[in-house]
Order: structure tokens, then sequence, then C-alpha cells
């Protein structure tokens, strides 16, 4: 299925709930691996084709580090062609390039999610092989961005919280409810601002091994029924 195909039926898939088949489709028809979208620079996963892409963004979101919060987008998308080759992105994100390359991810490509200027999330690719995009897997990214940016921008208030701690925001998901959840937590038992509290959350999950949202669980799961 072509990247035209797919944006064609983007507002059918959302409205039928398959946001993770439409996801894998529109990686296999942009060469990639997998796809994940992020709001607020990485600190709000909504939208992911594989586990791989969902950890890749929570490697970045837990580790503070990664293209996906640094890149400045001087240049559309920004391309991490080689993660064992690439001096730069050893020297810029460490933690973050040793992680992706355990779980198998060569090249890492980021988009801008965008309305005009103003900046609020991004899209995410990735590939098991090294080496760059192709022009026109470049520029049918960058479609697929603009195409997600009208979706992001018709959220919609929404309170239900699944069994697993996944919120909802309307027509997207909010996979880290309960990391915001268990940042406030901590903000309230320890007496320091929310910003800190996601620091120390961040430090425990390193630190422990753990994915960030298994952290947050372990500290919602301390609190009384």
């Amino acid at each position: 299925m072509s990247v035209q195909e797919l944006l064609v039926g983007l507002e059918r898939a959302v409205e039928a709930g398959e946001h993770r088949v439409w996801a894998v489709r529109c990686a296999h028809a942009l060469g990639l691996g997998g796809i994940a979208v992020s709001l607020r620079w990485g600190a709000e996963l909504v939208w992911f084709s594989d586990e791989i892409s969902a950890r890749l963004l929570d490697a970045q979101f837990t580790l503070g580090q990664g293209p996906g919060m640094t890149a400045d987008f001087s240049e559309v998308p920004c391309q991490v062609t080689d993660l064992d080759a690439e001096a730069e992105a050893a020297e810029r994100w460490p933690q973050f390039a040793d992680e992706a390359r355990a779980m198998g991810v060569r090249a890492v490509f980021v988009w801008p999610v965008r309305t005009g200027t103003a900046r609020f999330g991004t899209l995410t690719g990735y590939r098991s092989t090294p080496g760059p995009l192709t022009e026109r897997q470049a520029a049918d990214g960058l479609r697929v961005a603009d195409a997600l940016t009208g979706r992001l921008l018709a959220w919609r208030p929404g309170d239900e919280i699944s069994p697993d701690g996944t919120g909802r925001a309307g027509e997207v998901d909010l996979h880290w409810a309960e990391v915001h959840q268990a940042t406030g937590v901590l903000s309230y038992r320890l007496g320091v601002s929310l910003e800190e509290a996601l620091v120390r959350l961040r430090a425990r999950a390193y630190a422990s091994g753990l994915p960030l949202t298994e952290a947050a669980r372990e500290i919602l799961r301390e609190l009384p029924s």
C-alpha cells in the first residue's frame, strides 16, 4: 500500500480504532521497521506501530537524550544513519545509542510534528539496518507527519483509563498516563517539584533496568487501595 493510499485512509483507520494496523503499514511504506509519535518533546507517547518503536521512545524519555529530544531540524528529517559508525551519535547520546543498539536498531529518523513554526511533537522511525532514507522516503515521512498533525490537533478531552493504565484523549491513546500519575505521587510524597519528581522516576527506572512505565507502576502499586 502506498503512502498516498494510507493518508487517504487515515481518518477511516482512526474511526475504526485501527491505529496500530495503520502505523505498521505506514512504516513499511516508508521503508522503516517501525514508527512512533510522541508529543511535548517525547513526554507523551501517543501512537506506535510495534514494541521496538515504543521502547525506543521510552528509552529517550527515561534517559533524557536522543535525536527526538534534541533535533534542531535544520534538516528534515533528522537522520542518524548508522548508530554503530557515527561518532556524533555516540558522543551526543551515549546511553541512548547503547540502548538502541541493544534493541537491534541501527538507524533512526525523526520528523517534526508541527503547525507553522510551532513544533509540538515528533514522528520517529527506525531501521534494523544502517543507511539513509531516499529523497522520496524523506518527503513521504514529512507528509505523514503533517497528516498526523491534523489528527493530534483534533484531540478532545477524555478521562477513560484502561486496566493497564493507558489513558485516553479523544482519538489518541496516552501510553504514559501511569508515568505522569507516578510523577505526581512522587512530587507529593517527596515535597519536590514535578520536574524533579520526573527526574527521580527516570533515575529509578534506569538504575533498576526497568521500562519507565513499569517503574511507574511499582510506585502506584505502593498506594493504599
